[in-house]
């Protein structure tokens, strides 16, 4: 076969495989992958919309307040014998490692144990954690809409009991309060640092 024509041939693939590569490029710089979160991504969800709730300070409060800042949800309550107190003490040396960026982040402690859980209560039992922390309690009927908003179960045990059975996943909202990421309760610190802070650049 005349060289020329095997050169020609070889110079054409050459090319063609440089063309394909920039568009393959450009594709990818055009259209990013979503954000590498350790939890368990979530997106274009329905639920886990915003709510108004009772807070420790005895005033309603209203989630699309914090419009701005990325918002960890935990349903929880104060009597808890194992999950809870944790779970907080993770979520307050969270925010420690996030430096200067903590103030970018507002924790949100939902009670499912509204007859015991009062404003007062979830005051005291925060306290121990993190004094930024927002405790919410409600009716029944309030504490049921939301956790059911956000996919969160829970049930007592019995009629008179303190001991409630639920869900332990913590719910990362992003700035414009929209679920992203459900962490479990058994995470690294490291990891829920990690996604917080792709949250707060995002």
């Amino acid at each position: 076969m005349d060289t020329s024509v095997v050169r020609s041939r070889w110079s054409f693939r050459v090319a063609f495989t440089a063309v394909l590569l920039a568009a393959v490029s450009s594709l990818y710089g055009c259209n990013p992958q979503p954000p590498p979160f350790r939890g368990t991504a979530v997106d274009n969800v329905v639920w886990g919309r915003d709510f108004t709730l009772t807070a420790h300070t005895g005033e309603r409060f209203d989630s699309q307040s914090l419009r701005g800042k990325v918002q960890v949800v935990f349903f929880g309550y104060t009597h808890c014998p194992d999950i809870c107190a944790p779970t907080l003490a993770k979520l307050a040396q969270a925010r420690q490692q996030l430096g200067d960026d903590a103030v970018k982040v507002q924790v949100l402690f939902v009670t499912v144990d509204p007859a015991h859980d009062t404003p007062a209560q979830l005051t005291k039992f925060l306290a121990g954690f993190d004094p930024t922390f927002i405790g919410l309690t409600g009716t029944q009927q309030e504490i049921r809409q939301v956790a059911g908003n956000h996919m969160s179960y829970f049930k007592a045990e019995g009629k008179n009991s303190q001991q409630v059975t639920h869900t332990g996943t913590m719910y990362l909202k992003d700035r414009q309060g929209r679920v992203r990421v459900l962490v479990k309760e058994s995470v690294p610190v490291e990891d829920l640092v990690h996604d917080l802070r792709l949250l707060i650049k995002s």
